[in-house]
């Protein structure tokens, strides 16, 4: 199945590579070679190499939007969710039309996908119609199910496991502000979930040191820890773990939280609460981190839960450039899975 996803585009996007012009970015063009009509189930999916180009293209995206308005013509993505979104659907239906494309939206909240066919026979029928599948859903088997049946690219917008389209946009505001991400010192604090596993991964494949802060018994997967580790020795930082909040912050370059209670956990608000309150970011804990240090949240947050109001709106909070960047580096992954660049003039000359 994945090699007919690949075929056409890559073929393509092979025969332009040789001719394109020395003005066209080489890491951007072999990313593209590489993942046309792949899938993005997991961050582990990409190479660094291919994190950096989605990045580095994702910039340009933004600072040209014009120059890409026409890539993507006649290319129809579909939307299935199991959860309710704000930031997800809007900034993957704004990034495709922008494209020249079009955004199809199925709403799976009162039916989950599996319950009245089977995933594989719903995806043998949306391939027949679409370009692409962006699924967000409760169950990770759910999307790599779905990715081992389809022959269009599948891509993850929330599983109960990573949201790595999260963290691509997370990491592309940490460059637009601190010109690169290697050797910067990320911390996360809070529970150790999807948003967490994604965020380790990402800046484990850019060379930014990342600390994670946990109370215990809600630490990241061990799984995810492992590789992240693996990857991150291969590009010279490190993954580090702790049950100390604030020591965690210490001179941190970034603070990154999440809500304490993620969807489909709602039953175990009240046990969590007290728990997670040490873990909360506030003044006192920027405090311990670099003066020039920035906060980060995916959002939607729960104000005076995981972080304080005069955190959340004060002077280090880029959470509204983070939700900007969601359609920009989303943009990118569009572009390079469905061979959208092969489209541009500029990749001709």
């Amino acid at each position: 199945m994945q090699e007919d996803k690949r075929v056409a585009s890559k073929a393509f996007l092979e025969r332009q590579t040789s001719e394109v012009s020395v003005s066209a970015d080489a890491e951007i063009l072999a990313a593209a070679t590489r993942m046309a009509g792949e899938d993005l189930c997991s961050i582990s999916d990409l190479s660094s190499t291919e994190t950096h180009a989605i990045l580095k293209l994702g910039h340009d995206v933004k600072r040209n939007p014009r120059a890409y308005r026409h890539a993507l013509d006649a290319e129809q993505m579909v939307l299935m969710f199991e959860k309710a979104s704000l930031r997800t659907r809007l900034s993957f239906e704004a990034g495709i039309n922008t494209l020249g494309g079009n955004a199809i939206f199925f709403d799976q909240t009162n039916s989950l996908l599996g319950e009245r066919e089977s995933i594989a026979d719903v995806a043998r029928n949306v391939e027949r119609w679409v370009d692409v599948i962006v699924l967000r859903t409760y169950a990770h088997d759910t999307i790599t199910e779905m990715a081992s049946h389809a022959r269009v690219p599948v891509i993850n917008a929330l599983s109960d496991f990573e949201h790595p389209c999260q963290a691509l946009a997370d990491f592309m505001t940490l460059e637009e502000h601190f010109g690169t991400v290697k050797g910067l010192n990320f911390t996360y604090v809070g529970d150790g979930n999807n948003v967490c596993h994604s965020l380790m991964m990402t800046g484990a494949q850019l060379g930014a040191n990342v600390t994670v802060a946990t109370p215990r018994g809600y630490s990241p997967d061990i799984e995810i820890v492992t590789l992240a580790r693996e990857r991150a020795a291969a590009n010279g930082c490190e993954i580090r773990l702790t049950q100390d909040a604030m020591a965690g912050a210490e001179s941190a370059d970034a603070i990154y939280t999440d809500v304490c209670v993620s969807m489909g956990f709602e039953h175990e608000s009240t046990k969590r609460a007290p728990i997670f309150r040490p873990f909360q970011v506030n003044e006192a804990m920027m405090s311990q981190a670099a003066s020039h240090a920035v906060f980060m949240h995916c959002l939607p947050a729960r104000r005076g839960a995981e972080v304080s109001d005069s955190v959340l709106d004060g002077p280090q909070s880029i959470v509204f450039d983070q939700a900007e960047n969601r359609m920009h580096a989303q943009k990118a992954l569009l572009l390079l899975l469905l061979g959208g660049l092969a489209n541009l003039p500029s990749f001709h000359n």
